[in-house]
């Protein structure tokens, strides 16, 4: 039975984080959950039953948590939902004590409810306007959330990330990254690929890749979920701004992202309920930290994993033996790998300065 630090625990919690690699509907609040498949009725399609047994079952298998996240998309399909989900995702991280929060979700379309990718993504923003509980820098200004004046509140930068699910046609793939630009000046910094790694075709999406590539956009791809030599040996031809997960590579494929030096978002959690990586012990965080590559420590979904970037580093540290003063440099060199702009980078260094002198 594991033991708990309370006082090491405590401290991951104080300890300024920044996430790289959280997905909007993955982070939905269970209680949120519920209470939207209550609102949605019984209707053949959800069933209030199915989804309580869904939740429990949940993270337990890489095939569940796409069945649980067939079930985020039935919902989050109204400007109203989108804005409650994204409202409470952010005031979840920023409880946590991330500051700075790269948010990642697919631009969906659902005409029965007048939603087109724009108007998806500008619930995102409006749920971004309606945090009340700390001050959101989006797009180089602060959001006009306060309600009391309060100077003092904490502040966490948020900056979106358009998916590209691997199911989509190439044109509408183009179309996400056309957005994605059009929204440059609102917050949205790069382009993530993502979705059920059995599905889709690489040279589908490569050429909405390649169009991100010249507008100037940064892409980030999930890579290595399940076994699939050839795609993984693509996308570090393509070689990104950043890869996620990178569990299921060969020996070679392995050797050459070193050599790449491709920064990884790593999601400790994720990995081992989906049993991607059987045993925490056997992850491939204590190589690549070995090895010194450039790596961050991520939640992927907070609601699907029940986790949080605070439990992914306290993870980190009794699972690999690293010290307080180590895990604060982890945490302080993800800010090189946000795709946010310099002066951001400034920001976050100096909040880093400040609380070395804090807990450290």
């Amino acid at each position: 039975m594991e033991v708990i630090n309370a006082e090491l625990r405590q401290w991951c919690h104080e300890l300024p984080k920044v996430e790289l690699h959280a997905h909007l509907n993955g982070s939905i609040r269970d209680s949120t959950l519920l209470e939207l498949v209550k609102n949605h009725g019984d209707n053949g399609v959800l069933i209030s039953k199915d989804v309580e047994q869904m939740i429990l079952e949940k993270g337990t298998s890489l095939r569940k948590c796409f069945e649980l996240f067939a079930v985020y998309h039935v919902l989050a399909t109204d400007h109203e939902t989108v804005k409650r989900i994204t409202k409470e995702a952010v005031e979840d991280f920023a409880a946590d004590n991330c500051i700075y929060l790269e948010l990642r979700t697919t631009p969906k379309k659902n005409e029965a409810k007048g939603m087109t990718k724009r108007s998806y993504m500008d619930a995102v923003i409006d749920g971004l306007k309606e945090v009340n509980t700390v001050d959101v820098d989006l797009y180089g200004c602060e959001l006009t959330n306060k309600k009391n004046g309060d100077r003092r509140r904490k502040k966490i930068f948020v900056r979106l990330l358009l998916s590209i699910n691997r199911s989509e046609a190439t044109s509408s793939a183009i179309g996400t990254v056309n957005l994605a630009m059009e929204m440059k000046d609102m917050g949205v910094v790069g382009i993530d690929l993502s979705g059920d790694p059995t599905v889709g075709q690489w040279d589908t999406i490569l050429p909405a890749l390649e169009h991100a590539r010249k507008l100037g956009l940064p892409v980030t791809l999930h890579c290595g979920e399940v076994r699939n030599s050839k795609e993984i040996q693509a996308m570090l031809d393509f070689n990104p701004q950043r890869l996620g997960h990178v569990c299921l590579l060969a020996e070679e494929d392995w050797e050459r992202l070193k050599s790449l030096m491709i920064p990884v978002e790593i999601c400790l959690t994720s990995n081992i309920m989906t049993q991607t990586i059987p045993l925490i012990e056997y992850h491939h965080f204590a190589d690549l930290y070995k090895s010194k590559h450039p790596l961050s420590l991520c939640t992927d979904d907070t609601g699907l994993f029940s986790t949080t970037l605070s439990n992914e580093y306290y993870k980190a540290a009794v699972s690999f033996g690293l010290g307080k003063e180590e895990m604060f440099k982890l945490a302080q060199e993800a800010v090189n790998f946000v795709f946010a702009n310099e002066d951001v980078k400034k920001h976050l260094a100096q909040n880093y300065e400040e609380a070395k002198a804090r807990i450290l």
